[in-house]
């Protein structure tokens, strides 16, 4: 069996996706389309095989591989796939083009979907990344080519995965294919709860400050409810996030290490979601500390958040009916409306064991 995914460029969630499918099956080599020392997640006992598009990304020093995109696809097609009696796909943009490498079509192709490549099918998240008239027309002529090469290459696998029922749904909408739902590990040992720690009043945001992500959102409707907002996180956000923060009662502590942030789990009355995830594996680590979730009702968050058990589900809608919710649900917070430990035992559903167990029938289902 082999395993590929799209490239090892930073540690997040998709790459412990694949570090728990290398333990799973630690025979397995690893593909990717390009790597960089700091995007191999610990977990991985060995290197990513790379393509010859490697090469290329090392003569732009390792650093943006936004000149290379155009040639992702190429790339992974021209692996050698031959030997392997199977192949599970780990893809958000273009790695499930290494579906027409295996040259059979007998061979089993499985591939666990982080999403779609979104900017690819959805204008409206691709203007808010597009930056300017130049990167928007970029971006348009790469979703073409994206939106083609994705619908050619999910012919030839076998089992679609989504993971989550957000993401299944875009499947079935984009590709006109079934998936089957798997949650994505979260590392529910690393996050716990500390009954001895006294809860204080403030809310927490915590993950990359990037604009898909809305922190924005959060910030202001911390400030209109007139509550105490911590951010824990960085991102190119950042700049436009101080503004909309600018005479409010909000700390940026930028990018924090674990235990720090396991601290602020365990601290904060509960985490807000503004932003439409498409899964959400912050909010999973806050609830395994106890701790409830104030998020937007969409994407993962309906997989996740149970509302008046294990958090608040804000009902979707404009910027100004958001910020308005969320600051509404912050003012009638009551944390001792939440069972810290049922919190934590709906959590540990979602566990790396859990997830490898899944994977595990899948992929027997689809080999057998």
């Amino acid at each position: 069996m082999a395993i590929v995914h799209e490239r090892f460029t930073e540690v997040a969630g998709s790459e412990h996706v694949v570090e728990q499918l290398a333990a799973q099956w630690p025979n397995a080599p690893i593909y990717a389309a390009f790597a960089t020392s700091a995007g191999i997640p610990a977990g991985l006992t060995s290197q990513p095989r790379t393509t010859w598009l490697d090469t290329c990304y090392g003569l732009v020093g390792r650093r943006s591989y936004a000149p290379l995109t155009p040639l992702i696809p190429a790339a992974f097609r021209s692996l050698d796939l031959r030997a392997f009696d199977s192949v599970l796909v780990s893809h958000h943009a273009f790695a499930m083009q290494a579906a027409l490498a295996t040259h059979s079509a007998g061979v089993p192709v499985v591939a666990y979907v982080h999403s779609p490549a979104r900017w690819a099918w959805d204008p409206a998240l691709r203007a808010q990344e597009a930056g300017g008239v130049v990167g928007s027309a970029v971006l348009t002529a790469l979703s073409r080519m994206t939106r083609k090469a994705e619908l050619a290459a999910v012919k030839r696998v076998s089992q679609v995965v989504a993971n989550s029922t957000a993401v299944a749904e875009r499947i079935a909408l984009w590709w006109d294919r079934t998936a089957v739902v798997v949650h994505p590990p979260v590392d529910t040992d690393a996050f716990t709860p500390n009954p001895s720690i006294e809860r204080e009043d403030f809310f927490l945001l915590a993950g990359r400050l990037v604009p898909y992500k809305r922190p924005d959102l959060a910030i202001a409707a911390a400030m209109r409810a007139g509550k105490r907002l911590v951010v824990a996180g960085d991102g190119r956000a950042m700049r436009s996030c101080r503004t909309v923060a600018a005479g409010g009662d909000v700390t940026f502590l930028g990018r924090v290490p674990h235990d720090q942030l396991l601290d602020l789990h365990r601290r904060t009355e509960a985490l807000l979601m503004p932003g439409v995830e498409d899964f959400g594996i912050v909010p999973v680590e806050a609830m395994a500390t106890g701790t409830p979730v104030i998020a937007l009702g969409a994407g993962g968050a309906i997989d996740t958040v149970i509302p008046g058990s294990t958090g608040v589900l804000i009902q979707p809608g404009d910027d100004e009916c958001v910020v308005e919710r969320f600051a509404s649900a912050m003012k009638t917070f009551d944390r001792s409306d939440y069972d810290p430990d049922h919190v934590r035992r709906h959590a540990e559903a979602f566990s790396r064991a859990n997830f490898r167990a899944r994977m595990q029938t899948v992929m027997d289902e689809s080999t057998g």
